[in-house]
């Protein structure tokens, strides 16, 4: 998605509140525990994520189907179009991090990226997708001066069918983990299928959001 400069800051601020933040810093803490120096993200949209990563001393590089070119800290930039990729394009990483963006694909077409980036012989992938099976949180903030509470509840999704709201818009979530048909026993298969051991799994409960971290299967 493009932007300039007259909405950049109003959509930054929009987005990125501050349960998302603990999403974008949760990636970054969850490359730190891989020992991996070039990582390969996936999608920046503002680029938030490339920023911290750079700021911890990451060599980054960015994959957008926009042109942008390196910003917020990334010594490089692809551009192509995911639903294209090809493994000779991602070649020479340690890491891939891919989150929040596969659930814009079609469920069929996101075997062949994972088999892509497996194919391209990066050991190590971190990647999230929105997590909307049952689940309950509960937080709470109290001093003499202020009280702050935050809630969630999500159940019954599984009896649910996922609508897409728009077939053709990237944009656009196609599927999301919880509804019917899209368990996350049925994302762990088709991650497994396609060249990758999970070796972690981990929730954000702001985002709610699932987190695999995946060992490549030809690495070992």
């Amino acid at each position: 998605m493009a932007f300039n400069d007259d909405n950049f800051r109003e959509t930054w601020q929009r987005y990125y509140t501050d349960k998302r933040i603990v999403h974008q810093w949760f990636q970054v803490h969850l490359v730190n525990t891989l020992g991996v120096q070039k990582v390969l993200e996936i999608g920046p949209y503002m680029g938030l994520v490339t920023a911290m990563l750079a700021n911890a001393r990451y060599d980054v590089t960015t994959l957008d189907v926009e042109p942008h070119g390196p910003r917020n800290g990334a010594t490089g930039h692809i551009q192509t179009d995911l639903r294209e990729l090809d493994a000779a394009q991602i070649q020479g990483f340690d890491c891939i991090v891919c989150c929040e963006t596969l659930e814009h694909l079609h469920w069929a077409k996101v075997d062949g990226i994972l088999r892509a980036f497996a194919d391209s012989r990066a050991p190590w992938l971190v990647m999230s997708v929105p997590y909307e099976a049952t689940q309950f949180g509960l937080s709470l903030y109290w001093n003499r001066h202020v009280f702050r509470k935050r809630s969630f509840l999500k159940k019954l999704r599984w009896l649910d069918r996922f609508v897409i709201s728009d077939d053709e818009d990237f944009d656009a979530h196609k599927w999301e983990v919880g509804y019917k048909g899209y368990a996350l026993e049925d994302l762990r298969r088709k991650v497994e299928s396609n060249g990758w051991r999970i070796d972690r799994q981990d929730f954000t409960d702001g985002c709610r959001s699932v987190f695999l971290v995946c060992r490549n299967m030809s690495a070992d």
